[in-house]
């Protein structure tokens, strides 16, 4: 059976920084979280790791490529980035001469 892929999410972090305007952002590593339940989306408890709960942030802005808060992140989950749509690259194979 496929999952499905949540649409928001929001983040956990090892470890927190003040931004420009004074409120907390996460850093160290992230992870992806759906605020209603207690686990990340990689399956690590909320309550039994020691990881920093940022409701008021988004999963997308902490994605070092376009984030805004992403300054202080050292490294994002790569299991919560695939659970959460994030792909590779491209494809692998390309059909030279497709069947008609």
């Amino acid at each position: 059976m496929r999952q499905r892929v949540p649409r928001t999410a929001a983040v956990v972090a090892t470890d927190q920084s003040p931004d420009l305007d004074g409120i907390r952002a996460p850093a160290g590593e992230v992870h992806a979280w759906v605020p209603a339940t207690n686990q990340t989306v990689c399956g690590l408890a909320l309550s039994r790791e020691p990881l920093l709960r940022f409701p008021h942030v988004a999963w997308a802005e902490v994605q070092p490529a376009t984030g805004s808060r992403a300054d202080a992140v050292t490294a994002v989950c790569p299991r919560c980035a695939a659970g959460m749509g994030a792909r590779r690259g491209e494809k692998r194979w390309k059909r030279v001469d497709p069947r008609p």
